[in-house]
């Protein structure tokens, strides 16, 4: 299934690589599952973690490149189609844009028969997008995880240092008593 990593990131497809790495944070501390608790928030990270990988490696952004054009052009003569009679095609791209930036959920659903219906042309892309996933899926547990145990260590030496400092104060104040007699 081809994913469109330009409105995963909120950029357009001419973006810089220094664009790229910007818009990939913003959109990592937007959807961070730490600030947004959700089970969409977890996919759309990956998403996100998946869209730099590509976007973010001259070769596979060449092809990713290649393959964008061709898709838009497959979604842009299914809207044809699908709006031709009706005169909406204007106003349909209009709701996709508007969808597309306020409810990334009803967004995927908004647009999942084109992205369904596309065959590639590159099957290397294909399975490098596929491999980008699976990837981003790691990179994601595994930030989870690090973080669950930073938060568990951080806990460990604020304790351990408040202990420490109850008993630096108990030892200043017998101290203290000691020296008043």
């Amino acid at each position: 299934m081809f994913k469109d990593y330009y409105a995963i990131l909120e950029i357009g497809n001419v973006a810089s690589l220094i664009e790229i790495k910007s818009a990939y944070k913003i959109q990592a501390k937007k959807w961070h599952p730490d600030r947004n608790k959700g089970a969409d928030t977890t996919e759309r990270m990956k998403e996100i973690n998946e869209a730099k990988l590509i976007l973010t490696d001259p070769e596979a952004r060449e092809r990713y490149d290649i393959e964008f054009i061709k898709f838009m052009r497959h979604r842009e003569a299914s809207e044809d189609s699908r709006f031709r009679d009706k005169g909406k095609r204007e106003e349909n791209q209009n709701a996709y844009k508007n969808t597309k930036r306020e409810n990334w959920k009803g967004y995927t659903e908004s647009v999942n028969d084109d992205y369904i219906s596309y065959k590639f042309d590159d099957e290397v892309l294909k399975r490098w997008m596929e491999n980008a996933g699976r990837q981003a899926l790691r990179n994601l547990n595994e930030m989870i995880n690090e973080f669950g145990s930073a938060t568990i260590i951080g806990f460990g030496e604020f304790f351990k240092l408040a202990f420490m400092a109850i008993i630096l104060s108990f030892v200043y104040f017998i101290i203290s008593l000691i020296f008043r007699l």
